[in-house]
């Protein structure tokens, strides 16, 4: 891929304002969405400061050591990696999440999780099956810190991942690795779950960015419906015990049929997104 413009095209194209121009223009050539907001990110990024702080008006010349980090980070935007991967960190519930290759990065709708655990009883306990990052349960803790929280995941490197963000945030989460629900959970007031939901057919329709994503963590063993992961981990939770889970957005009807006295919470832009109920 051709170096970028900004350090052939003179002198003005050294300012911060003609480089993120550049960037976003390039950017949004790669049919990215919200590509001026990209670009100012990762040009503040890359000058070690926050999109907020840059003062693009005041004809400030962007070195060669940063312009050369500059177009590091926008040549892997234009080849569609998620900016979370790109930053390094991704924001959720207020709370900064460190996230790479090994897990998702954390989405706004997946926030509705929180939300239901957050309404819980004082001293609840919960665990949250797959976990990734950590975001959903380092987020309750954060918020419900009298919660009694528990994570898991299938991928050692994820749990790891989410034992690294416990440490850099100071909450004490215990995290293992496990298929499904650990074999030792006992008493748990609610199972919470973002697992895969996009089958392998289907992951190519969506976004260039969720190929990128670890494979297991989107798809697993969807199966043709996509809740070929979402059924298992029904199938072996204690009848009775209350799940929340997160789903594609045309599997309410579905789930409301496999949880007992279901309901289904929409989203930030109204789709069906997370299904609340028992085990049958």
């Amino acid at each position: 891929m051709a170096a970028i413009d900004i350090q052939s095209e003179g002198a003005s194209a050294k300012t911060v304002s003609a480089t993120l121009d550049a960037a976003a223009e390039r950017i949004a050539a790669a049919g990215v969405e919200n590509a001026r907001a990209d670009a100012e990110s990762l040009v503040a990024d890359a000058m070690g400061m926050k999109p907020e702080e840059l003062s693009v008006e005041s004809g400030d010349v962007v070195d060669a050591e940063v312009a050369a980090a500059i177009e590091e980070r926008v040549l892997r935007r234009i080849d569609r990696e998620p900016m979370a991967y790109i930053l390094g960190h991704a924001p959720f519930r207020g709370l900064e999440i460190a996230v790479d290759e090994r897990v998702l990065w954390p989405r706004r709708e997946t926030e509705l999780l929180v939300e239901v655990a957050a309404d819980l009883p004082q001293g609840s306990r919960v665990h949250e099956v797959g976990t990734g990052s950590g975001a959903i349960a380092l987020a309750l803790i954060s918020e419900r810190p009298d919660l009694r929280v528990t994570a898991s995941d299938l991928s050692p490197e994820a749990a790891e991942a989410a034992r690294e963000n416990a440490e850099r945030l100071g909450l004490d989460l215990d995290v293992t690795v496990e298929v499904g629900l650990p074999d030792s959970l006992e008493d748990v007031d609610l199972v919470i779950a973002n697992l895969p939901y996009v089958t392998d057919s289907t992951i190519f329709e969506r976004s260039p960015e969720i190929q990128r994503e670890p494979r297991i963590a989107v798809t697993g063993d969807c199966g043709e419906d996509g809740l070929g992961v979402i059924r298992g981990l029904i199938a072996e939770t204690p009848s009775g015990w209350k799940l929340a889970m997160e789903h594609d957005t045309h599997h309410g009807p579905a789930m409301r049929e496999m949880l007992r006295d279901a309901t289904t919470l929409q989203d930030h832009e109204g789709d069906e997104r997370v299904t609340v109920g028992f085990a049958p």
